[in-house]
């Protein structure tokens, strides 16, 4: 695979969701690179006079670049950024001959421009300073290996990656900064903001079949009425005692299902609920099990991310994320994962005014989050951007805020198999725990995968050989060019 294109490209690769926050999958300790390097950031983008700085992490991995290659740079997510991972971007970075570099979002692992997160330190916490972000560090990384490879004023081509979140800073880098890089990857791409996500438990359902969901269905409605008459008792079977509040434990319960069909290990979660109807066990002592043991075991959740003293909590720790991340729900993008009206697998207690109300208890204030300012910011899933691919697994909720509509600037494909969930593209199956270099072969249809693998290969190939000719954002007019025209014209 160590091919170079009669072009070249940088990649601008960017990171991942869990369900009621996004999560980055355990990579299982495999990683390319865990050697942290250091920039100095600029706090606030948008201030005029006030420039302080803090120090943002990033990491950096050339073994496979050829001078000239492409940068791919990927952009952690909404938790800590520990390395690169081997997934799939590993096997890009080998045909392409380029260099991977991974910058840390803002606020959350050791980038945190505070001390303490207390509500009006996160003033700066948003999606359109992490893009500033992204630029700067760009501009900061082309001056870096101009220096180490000793050349003058070289501009590689850079091209943008991304899952989930950080799907959607991808795409939005690619809509905002077309001149910086020649195209983007916006896998499982949370590019529109929603208020009130119905369709993320509707597509749960789907996901389950018949069978599993009606048995999900059930556990929800045994559960509430056990917590009606000993809550003590069916908390503690979870080993959730600590949770107070009812509504918080049931969002913990949705959440756990949530994660098999998200991250592509649907059997793990159905197999012993079906077994336990067909047997007559006790379908919220097996789901219990299950919740315990691949939940908080396998996957590595924890009861405290859904405590509203550890949301409250300011101090900056590798704990912090769960905090940061409800922040940027609850000023930005909302996606609350409420009850559909009817035939919902998730208790009808989980609505708008529960997401609301933790919004404030947590935060100190009355928050909302202005969806309808996001998506006309940055389009929503009517995004006007150019060269970028949307990709999506069959079974993840998040596609329904994904762009899932093809068109020849903004190609979008689904994967379809039975444990095609978020990432897919770039994880392979499962998607949690990781597989090396995003290893497709326990996908149900391995075929799929490498399909729209290859499609993403032709248009990065497309767009790389445009930007040779043309340069990054040949789509875009050039202002520059077009009012010396008109001056010439006078």
């Amino acid at each position: 695979m160590r091919v170079l294109p009669g072009f070249v490209l940088s990649f601008l690769l960017i990171s991942s969701v869990e369900p009621h926050r996004f999560h980055l999958p355990n990579a299982g300790g495999k990683y390319l690179t865990k050697n942290e390097q250091w920039l100095d950031q600029t706090v606030d983008h948008f201030s005029p006079t006030d420039h302080p700085q803090f120090k943002q992490r990033f990491y950096e991995f050339i073994d496979y670049y050829q001078v000239g290659g492409p940068i791919f740079l990927k952009i952690c997510g909404e938790s800590t950024c520990p390395g690169i991972p081997n997934d799939y971007t590993a096997v890009l970075a080998k045909k392409f001959g380029a260099a991977l570099v991974s910058l840390e979002h803002r606020y959350y692992g050791k980038s945190s421009p505070f001390d303490d997160l207390t509500t009006h330190n996160l003033r700066y916490l948003s999606s359109k300073q992490a893009l500033f972000d992204l630029a700067v560090f760009r501009q900061y990384y082309q001056e870096s290996i101009n220096v180490k490879y000793n050349l003058s004023q070289a501009e590689n081509p850079w091209f943008v990656f991304g899952v989930s979140y950080s799907g959607a800073l991808s795409a939005w880098f690619r809509l905002k900064f077309p001149h910086l890089t020649c195209g983007s990857l916006a896998s499982s791409a949370v590019v529109l903001a929603v208020y009130n996500f119905t369709e993320f438990d509707k597509q749960i359902g789907e996901s389950a079949g018949p069978e599993c969901k009606a048995a999900l269905q059930e556990i929800t409605e045994l559960v509430e009425r056990r917590l009606q008459s000993d809550r003590g008792s069916v908390k503690a079977l979870f080993g959730a005692s600590q949770l107070k509040n009812d509504v918080d434990f049931l969002y913990l319960l949705a959440d756990a299902a949530v994660i098999a069909f998200q991250y592509g290990n649907p059997d793990v979660l159905c197999s012993p609920l079906l077994d336990a109807k067909a047997t007559g066990k006790s379908l919220v002592e097996v789901y219990a099990s299950y919740v315990k043991d691949y939940y908080f075991g396998t996957f590595g959740s924890s009861v405290k991310s859904y405590d509203l003293q550890h949301l409250k909590n300011t101090t900056v720790s590798n704990e912090s994320g769960d905090r940061l991340w409800w922040f940027q729900v609850c000023s930005e993008v909302a996606y609350f994962q409420v009850a559909p009206s009817n035939d919902s697998i998730r208790s009808s207690r989980i609505d708008t005014k529960y997401h609301l109300d933790l919004c404030k208890n947590v935060f100190g204030e009355v928050m909302y989050p202005d969806v309808d300012m996001t998506n006309l910011y940055y389009g929503g899933t009517k995004i006007a951007g150019t060269r970028i691919v949307f990709t999506n697994g069959s079974q993840d909720p998040w596609r329904h805020a994904s762009r899932q509509i093809s068109s020849p600037d903004l190609p979008s494909y689904i994967i379809k198999c039975h444990n095609c969930g978020h990432g897919t593209d770039l994880r392979g199956c499962p998607q949690s725990p990781l597989s090396i270099e995003g290893n497709a072969e326990n996908c149900t249809a391995p075929d799929a995968v490498h399909k729209v693998r290859q499609q993403v290969i032709n248009h990065i190939d497309l767009w790389l050989s445009q930007c040779k000719d043309t340069g990054p954002d040949d789509d875009e007019p050039d202002m520059f060019l077009a009012s010396r025209r008109m001056i010439s014209s006078e």
